[in-house]
């Protein structure tokens, strides 16, 4: 298909002129003035825009001014008869592709309008190119190749690029807001501010005014208007951490954001509205305290549009050692200290602790680990925390009596099996006879026949 080009001159033979030249290669339109120039816009997708500086009494650079705050920007090349370095300088600096002076060179204006469109279709092929790149992979900053995380990272997927309210769900430290940003990054916002609220930390009105802003002596207090997180986050993404702790009274409010898209600051009738993408979190079974009437039930239904539950790391071991691999790398940088590995021992203590803290605590040891770890190349069990420590000598422990007891009932079982017979006994178990007599006497297994 021709691109399409829109000439913007309120001289009638310029713009027929450049008609002529140009349609055989795109698909031009016309307009006289700024007012026609808007209707072609609204009309027709356009992909380059050329405009006379001057067009009539109107100003070509308002009329850019237009063009690059639209969704789409077409590309603009200016036209003039006043050509000057200053002018072209002031075109390009408020977002023209480039300048061309009166009377106009087709062959240079043909070329501009041909490598302008080519370096846009690039930048537009590299996009998509990047966008499938970051949809065949892990998103943002989360790590796992885990069943249970590429469930995860499926949704995260999925749900990016809508506009759909999602629900967090998950026990404390399992990563519910780089998955919030993860969603972020990956949706249509991501140049848009991404706000993080922590909702249990404030009390009720604080809460109120940090959400949704208040007036100048709305409360004791407010000795000036301050602007809300809805405000703040518009045309971005509003996250909201520990949603089950809100108080009714906001509660009530965040429903009819979801709702309306309005709201009010503390202390003022003015409605505002807003275009923010809402994500929530909780660590709590919200169907729970819907149950108990603490938490409403018709803003749990506008919540749970798309819920995602965040795996406990307990769920997930096997991406323990991506994960430790990633911390190292991080906290080792961070502290200024060599990167270094975990020794077999430090990495079975790792992989075989249960982690109530999930990923939040894992990086907390891991860091434990990198700071206070003298070896330049090893981190060992003796570098871990005092209870993880503790846990692996238990858990060794409870290891040796589970061998034992099953040593023992191995034994039984070839002793029976052999009525009796030792020496057919420790054939059978792979072990001298010397070795069973000492198993048994360990055992207090007596003697049968031999």
């Amino acid at each position: 298909m021709k691109k399409t080009v829109l000439i913007v001159d309120d001289e009638k033979h310029t713009r027929d002129g450049l008609r002529s030249a140009l349609e055989d290669e795109f698909e031009v339109y016309v307009a006289g003035d700024t007012t026609g120039a808007i209707a072609v816009l609204d009309a027709d997708p356009i992909d380059l825009v050329i405009t006379d500086l001057k067009i009539g009494t109107e100003d070509g650079m308002d009329l850019l001014e237009k063009l690059i705050s639209l969704p789409n920007p077409p590309i603009c090349i200016m036209m003039t008869a006043y050509g000057s370095v200053d002018t072209a300088v002031e075109a390009m600096r408020r977002g023209a592709y480039d300048f061309v002076t009166k009377p106009i060179n087709i062959d240079r204006l043909g070329m501009l309008a041909r490598r302008a469109l080519r370096e846009r279709a690039v930048e537009t092929e590299n996009t998509e190119l990047r966008r499938e790149v970051r949809k065949n992979r892990a998103p943002d900053k989360m790590i796992g190749r885990s069943s249970a995380m590429e469930k995860v990272f499926e949704t995260i997927r999925q749900v990016a690029p809508t506009k759909a309210t999602v629900l967090i769900q998950g026990e404390s430290g399992t990563g519910k807001e780089v998955a919030a940003k993860a969603i972020h990054t990956l949706s249509n916002r991501s140049d848009k501010p991404f706000i993080a609220v922590h909702c249990a930390a404030l009390s009720p009105q604080l809460l109120e005014s940090e959400l949704f802003g208040h007036e100048k002596g709305a409360f004791t207090g407010a000795s000036e208007r301050r602007i809300g997180r809805f405000e703040q986050a518009s045309g971005g993404t509003l996250f909201l951490d520990e949603i089950g702790e809100i108080d009714p009274s906001v509660q009530v409010k965040i429903l009819r954001i979801l709702g309306e898209r309005s709201y009010e600051r503390v202390g003022s009738n003015q409605t505002l509205s807003t275009d923010v993408r809402l994500i929530a979190a909780t660590n709590k079974d919200l169907s729970s305290l819907v149950e108990q009437g603490v938490f409403r039930e018709d803003l749990f239904f506008r919540l749970h549009v798309v819920p995602l539950t965040m795996p406990p790391l307990r769920e997930h071991p096997d991406d323990i050692p991506l994960l430790v691999h990633s911390i190292l790398k991080e906290m080792a940088k961070e502290h200024g200290k060599p990167e270094r590995h975990f020794s077999k021992e430090a990495t079975r203590a790792l992989e075989s602790y249960s982690w109530p803290g999930n990923i939040r605590e894992l990086r907390a040891v891991v860091e434990h680990a990198v700071v206070l770890g003298s070896d330049p190349v090893t981190l060992g069990l003796e570098d871990l925390p005092y209870s993880l420590r503790t846990h692996r000598t238990e858990l060794l422990e409870d290891d040796n009596l589970d061998i034992s007891k099953a040593s023992n009932s191995l034994i039984r079982k070839a002793l029976d099996e052999c009525a009796g017979n030792r020496t057919l006994a420790a054939k059978k178990l792979g072990i001298s006879r010397r070795t069973l007599h000492r198993q048994l006497l360990k055992a207090g297994i007596k003697k049968r026949t031999q």
